[in-house]
């Protein structure tokens, strides 16, 4: 068994280094991972300058790029091995609701699956503290992924509550909730007088009803929310047949 690690919080962060831990327990590992903080780099790849990557030892390479770049390039060149699983996390904070098209962290996995792999990402719901947890966590759900391989064009993005282990309420499939949107924009004068903004902060829960990712989380339960890398809307389809038809009309 092989595995390849990635995160978007960069190839030193603590809970990549819990993850690949605990991966080695189970399987060969090679980590390739951003040389720095990407987070929410979502699915960018950087097509306008080359990538230099830097062998850390022990298996572990950082890249000067995005962590969709850092898969990508470990499965078309870099490494002289194949894969079984691509497994990306573990994320400093929640990959909620619609966290999941910002996240770079949840694109690593993805990334995966597109090429052909199955593919898990695993979030800490907190900023600090129990990346112990994340990883037996992680090690119980790849072991699953192992006996019982997933299906083809799907992911799991996986959120674990930060507590120590033995107060996790139970683990529990469900649905993405939802965000309000991100607070306003901040804008600030830089030292030449000119205009800067940083992006303002993530919302708050707004759909965090039973059944969702963000109701498991706040109840304590670790939330496993099956992902589609197919993002057309199949139902929509023939509806919008005669939408499009009738705009023509």
């Amino acid at each position: 068994m092989k595995i390849l690690v990635s995160n978007d919080d960069g190839w030193h962060a603590p809970g990549i280094l819990a993850l690949a831990e605990a991966m080695r327990d189970l399987a060969e590992v090679k980590v390739v991972a951003p040389d720095r903080n990407c987070s929410a780099a979502s699915n960018s790849l950087t097509l306008s300058r080359p990538i230099r990557i830097t062998e850390q030892g022990d298996g572990i390479y950082s890249a000067e790029g995005t962590p969709v770049d850092c898969v990508n390039i470990a499965l078309n060149g870099l490494l002289d091995w194949v894969p079984d699983l691509v497994v990306s996390g573990i994320n400093a904070g929640p990959n909620l609701g619609h966290d999941v098209v910002y996240s770079g962290t949840v694109a690593a996995a993805m990334e995966g699956r597109f090429h052909g792999y199955p593919a898990v990402a695993f979030s800490l719901a907190g900023y600090t503290g129990h990346y112990e947890t994340g990883a037996r966590v992680a090690t119980e759900i790849i072991k699953r992924c192992i006996q019982k391989p997933l299906p083809e064009n799907s992911i799991l993005n996986v959120n674990i509550p930060s507590v120590p282990y033995d107060q996790l309420q139970g683990r529990e499939v469900t649905r993405l909730g939802s965000r309000h949107p991100s607070q306003e924009a901040i804008k600030q004068i830089d030292p030449r007088g000119e205009p800067i903004y940083w992006i303002g902060g993530i919302g708050e829960a707004l759909d965090d009803a039973e059944g969702t990712d963000f109701h498991a989380i706040h109840s304590d339960r670790v939330s496993v929310t099956p992902l589609d890398v197919d993002m057309t809307h199949h139902r929509r389809v023939s509806l919008l047949d005669d939408w499009l038809l009738g705009s023509a009309a």
